[in-house]
């Protein structure tokens, strides 16, 4: 019966640490690509909150100016 050595060698153990390594580079990369992607959608989220903004702030203001202008004109029609 022979008995098969089955601990890994150095030469495997370095294969593996470059495996690895070169897995972790790859993970770093794709992190900071989301970021950058992530960073890109804050911005326009920021930037349509900001156009809603201003768009709320002009209907209220034509409301207020209409409204204005009804009253004014109902009151000099007296």
């Amino acid at each position: 019966m022979t008995q098969t050595n089955s601990e890994p060698t150095l030469a495997d153990v370095v294969a593996r640490l470059d495996k690895l390594s070169t897995d972790v580079e790859r993970l770093s990369t794709d992190v900071e690509r989301l970021s950058t992607d992530v960073e890109k959608s804050n911005d326009k989220f920021e930037i349509y909150r900001q156009a809603n903004q201003s768009l709320v702030n002009l209907a209220f203001g034509l409301i207020a100016s209409a409204t204005v202008g009804l009253v004014v004109s109902l009151i000099f029609k007296r």
